[in-house]
């Protein structure tokens, strides 16, 4: 349960800033409701989170690789339900999203993508201890550019996922969108 209202005072200001979420991620968030309770933090947030949609040095699915596998280390819920959702939304295969708590153990990541997924963990760990090679690895298969935006975005993973946890922010409900409705008259 959540541990803010998520009905914020109304003003011109929170209703703009719920219509541009409503537009750009096709729903209602809990989080944008909950940071529209201090207006220079909603807009400080806004503005950061449309800012990372421009970042592109980055393959896409390493970096939904490296925020659900940030997201599930830390254990926040209205995140990996989230991410999954728009991963989703976005071609992402399911196979390879529901394997990621469990990748170790799956054999549907390549190496690179293990990488990926273990420098994500190691990153949202309590104490940061993250091995020169793991780094001298990524930096030689994604280069400079994109390990900086890839360490970036396991930084901003955490940020969401310890807010919306300080906050009991749990799941909306998102994966379960996904799901193909049963076919009636299945051979």
């Amino acid at each position: 349960m959540a541990r803010i209202s998520l009905t914020p005072r109304p003003s011109l200001s929170n209703r703009l800033f719920r219509w541009v979420s409503r537009r750009v991620n096709k729903a209602e968030l809990d989080p944008v409701a909950a940071v529209a309770h201090n207006g220079r933090v909603m807009w400080s947030y806004g503005f950061f989170e449309l800012g990372l949609r421009g970042w592109r040095a980055l393959d896409p699915q390493l970096k939904v690789l490296a925020v659900m596998g940030s997201a599930h280390r830390i254990g926040c819920s209205w995140c990996t339900d989230f991410g999954y959702w728009s991963a989703h939304a976005e071609g992402m295969p399911v196979e390879l999203l529901e394997a990621v708590p469990r990748w170790r153990e799956s054999d549907v990541f390549t190496p690179t993508q293990r990488r990926v997924l273990e420098f994500a963990e190691l990153v949202s760990g309590e104490v940061q201890d993250v091995p020169d090679g793991l780094v001298a690895h990524l930096r030689e298969e994604l280069g400079e550019p994109a390990l900086v935006e890839l360490a970036m975005m396991v930084a901003v993973e955490n940020q969401r996922s310890r807010f919306n946890s300080a906050l009991g922010l749990t799941s909306q409900g998102f994966k379960a969108q996904c799901a193909l409705p049963a076919r009636s008259g299945a051979r």
